[in-house]
């Protein structure tokens, strides 16, 4: 069994910037493909960054030259470094992993909130 958690979320200004973290546990030898998946109010859950085990990274258009994703095998961690945060960027962000190199998004955590707002 495998855990997923995502931490790191909150209230920030429009232009702050936010570090989420994700650590995945239990009976995972390593981290496949990981992913910051984001759900806006009223939206679909939309993929907005990345990686793969090699540190090959995709943004979706959006929040090209904002965010970064990067991860830690030895550490079971995948991280999202959000700046300029714009309003638009509001939602729960999920973290998925793949259980194997090459697999994708797994598993899921529960989500935590990013609101951007003044």
């Amino acid at each position: 069994q495998v855990r997923v958690v995502e931490s790191g979320g909150g209230l920030v200004q429009p232009g702050g910037s936010l570090s989420l973290s994700c650590a995945a546990s239990g009976n995972i030898f390593r981290i496949g493909v990981a992913g910051w998946f984001r759900e806006a109010p009223g939206s679909q859950r939309e993929l907005v960054a990345n990686i793969t085990t090699g540190g090959l990274t995709e943004y979706v258009d959006s929040v090209k030259g904002r965010f970064t994703i990067s991860r830690d095998n030895p550490k079971y961690m995948v991280y999202l470094q959000m700046n300029s945060l714009k309003p638009e960027d509001t939602g729960v962000y999920f973290c998925c992993i793949g259980l194997t190199p090459r697999a994708h998004y797994d598993v899921c955590g529960q989500g935590t909130q990013v609101t951007v707002s003044s």
